[in-house]
């Protein structure tokens, strides 16, 4: 899809979301500009044939009655990246009478069912992050609990300089690069990516038809390689270089380093 057939798509769908919940107390789009701006774009109104820069947001609200509680509030959060649909929304959910664990395993279950059912064009995507260091253990574990809430593979070394490579749908590894990012951090980039579109033909001029097939690492780790330095925070080079050569990767470090590993 083009950048206009995207803009017109979400246009549309935020134009039947408005017929269906009429009231702002239903529906509440968050930054009206945006949509102006998207609308403007669409009809060609523009004073650019750019696309906007920021794409709407909005909530939707209502009020539901289960077995297990009284009526309560329940708040849906959306978010369109640029190129939705051809990639999932930013969804979250918020209801008070969940538990922080039972919120936990509502936004898992939501992904795993927007993955599996609402996924266009599906793509996979391999993210290799670089930071100038990572060394702060609370933003180590969110690394760890977010790849596992999204479902990721890969891996991440910490120390100086860090490093993490996700794997997975486009969507989630879209998830965990928009949490991780505005972390605080003194240097971090996206170093180089792979997208690969699914159902394609591959190599062996078989169809690629899944995520799993294409995945390099089981399940995602925190690797370390014989840590050294005065505070144990760097790691063999040569370790890590073979450890990416044992998955297939080994091209990967000289776009780190700029050197070839051996």
């Amino acid at each position: 899809m083009s950048c206009l057939e995207w803009a017109e798509s979400q246009l549309a769908e935020i134009e039947l979301l408005s017929s269906m919940f009429p009231t702002r107390e239903e529906l509440d789009v968050t930054d009206q500009l945006a949509l102006a701006e998207l609308r403007d774009y669409v009809e060609g109104s523009a004073s650019t044939d750019s696309p906007p820069s920021s794409r709407p947001q909005f909530f939707i609200k209502q009020k539901l009655d289960t077995a297990s509680m009284e009526r309560t509030d329940v708040v849906l959060s959306c978010a369109y990246p640029s190129e939705y649909p051809s990639v999932l929304p930013e969804i979250t959910v918020r209801c008070a009478g969940l538990s922080r664990a039972q919120q936990t395993k509502l936004h898992t279950d939501l992904n795993a069912y927007l993955m599996e059912n609402c996924q266009g064009e599906e793509v996979f995507s391999r993210l290799w992050i670089y930071s100038h260091h990572i060394y702060n253990k609370t933003k180590r574990k969110n690394i760890l609990e977010w790849s596992k809430e999204l479902g990721l593979s890969g891996f991440s070394m910490p120390g100086k300089p860090g490093i993490v490579c996700v794997e997975g749908s486009h969507s989630t590894c879209e998830e965990f690069w928009s949490r991780v990012k505005v972390l605080t951090w003194k240097k971090i980039m996206i170093r180089h990516r792979e997208d690969i579109p699914l159902d394609r033909q591959g190599e062996d001029s078989r169809a690629v038809g899944s995520i799993d097939s294409l995945r390099k690492f089981t399940g995602f780790e925190e690797a370390m390689f014989d840590p050294h330095g005065n505070r144990g925070n760097h790691m063999d080079l040569g370790q890590l270089y073979q450890f990416l050569n044992e998955k297939g990767c080994c091209d990967v470090f000289q776009m780190y380093f700029g050197i070839e590993g051996r």
